[in-house]
């Protein structure tokens, strides 16, 4: 799949009750001072008028094609419109605000597809008002791997990254309990995840021997099996497996080792056996930088780091830095994919 070079990025309104409305046009408004490259949202343009008129954010926008937001850019905010129209609920999620948010979702989708965006980015979305609607993903990324398989007619694997200034993680298994970890945790999984990782730091990051370094599951990895059974049954012969494949993997390390800069410097990602085991030393070296990248997609995707945050939207003072940040990393890897075909 290819797109025009001239391409802009297509960014999706998420949930409008939360702050995705403003920090998108915060993002646009810090356009020249963050060289950011050029976006078109895809919105219901009343709803956005009416935040920016609630922030007292003086703004120019303007209805274009996917095609013709480039142009636009420079002197006003592009917005592409939903057929949907949204209600404006602020901070309070409205299930009658899913097909909205849904709509932006497929047609940014379509729009890659299609060559006329350059990758995909989303704002934030709330799952309990998109289940209260009927929808029947699990969340954001399932959805996205769904579409994908539509498009293509091959199953497709999502693979969550945080991709920070200085650290990028990579979770074996997601959003489910600590408890059933352990025995989500297989072989295969873990193989299959690091795969997928070190292709796309490959593919889409630009390096030509990407370095995984893979966590244990227990305290000191483990311990020779004095602290569980995983990590010698599970945990090392994956990274075996990955080693005779040709992939540069060491491990299991203990997690308390893995992330101070003298063993950052080490490796090019993370790969770790639970959600937080990633997200905490991500988010706590950069919250404001990190990016989620979803790996495994025929098409770049990326997202802030934050949720929805009703209980601040529309008060003016949510940061757009991930939102900025995922803008500027979806531009970065779209076009290393695109020169490296």
């Amino acid at each position: 799949m290819r797109f025009h070079a001239e391409s802009a990025l297509a960014l999706t309104s998420g949930d409008p009750s939360g702050i995705g409305p403003e920090i998108a046009i915060a993002a646009w408004l810090a356009r020249t001072a963050t060289d950011i490259p050029p976006f078109y949202l895809l919105t219901d343009p009343a709803l956005l008028a009416a935040r920016a008129r609630q922030l007292g954010v003086d703004i120019v926008i303007e209805e274009t094609t996917p095609g013709r937001a480039v142009h636009t850019f420079s002197r006003a905010l592009p917005v592409v419109p939903l057929a949907a129209r949204f209600i404006d609920s602020l901070g309070k999620p409205d299930p009658a605000n899913a097909t909205g948010t849904v709509e932006a979702i497929d047609r940014a989708v379509a729009d890659v597809f299609a060559g006329e965006a350059a990758a995909v980015v989303t704002c934030p979305i709330a799952k309990k008002p998109l289940y209260d609607a009927g929808f029947l993903f699990p969340g954001h990324t399932e959805y996205l791997a769904h579409l994908a398989s539509l498009k293509t007619g091959t199953s497709v694997t999502p693979v969550m990254m945080l991709a920070g200034p200085d650290l990028r993680t990579v979770p074996v298994t997601i959003h489910i309990p600590l408890v059933d970890v352990p025995g989500a945790l297989t072989v295969g999984g873990i193989v299959t995840v690091a795969r997928i990782t070190a292709h796309e730091l490959r593919t889409r990051f630009g390096i030509d021997k990407p370095r995984l370094c893979v966590a244990g599951l227990n305290p000191h990895a483990g311990e020779g099996g004095a602290m569980g059974s995983e990590d010698e049954a599970i945990v090392r012969p994956a990274v075996e497996v990955l080693r005779q494949s040709g992939i540069e993997a060491v491990g299991p390390h203990p997690a308390d080792t893995m992330f101070h800069p003298r063993a950052r410097a080490s490796y090019d990602a993370a790969i770790c056996m639970y959600h937080d085991q990633a997200l905490i030393p991500a988010k706590a070296l950069a919250f404001d930088e990190t990016v989620n990248v979803t790996l495994g997609l025929p098409f770049v995707r990326t997202s802030p780091d934050h949720g929805t945050a009703f209980n601040i939207a529309g008060k003016g003072i949510a940061r757009p830095d991930s939102l900025i940040a995922a803008l500027k990393l979806a531009r970065h890897l779209a076009d290393t994919e695109s020169h490296a075909k």
